[in-house]
């Protein structure tokens, strides 16, 4: 019974966000986007530069 109650309870707190949710316009979009790419782009360096330094003192 317990597993119903907190099933609802989470399907209704979805439910609530669902409707809260908007569609961002093409600004917000591509700030989103831009600084995604660059988070992604420094995590792969940092990921290169460790590689590499790591590879130097083998």
């Amino acid at each position: 019974m317990a597993i119903l109650t907190k099933t609802k309870s989470f399907l209704i707190k979805c439910k609530r966000v669902w409707h809260t949710l908007k569609k961002p316009s093409k600004q917000e979009f591509e700030q989103i986007t831009k600084v995604s790419a660059i988070g992604i782009g420094i995590l792969g360096l940092l990921g290169f530069l460790i590689s590499l330094i790591l590879n130097i003192f083998e």
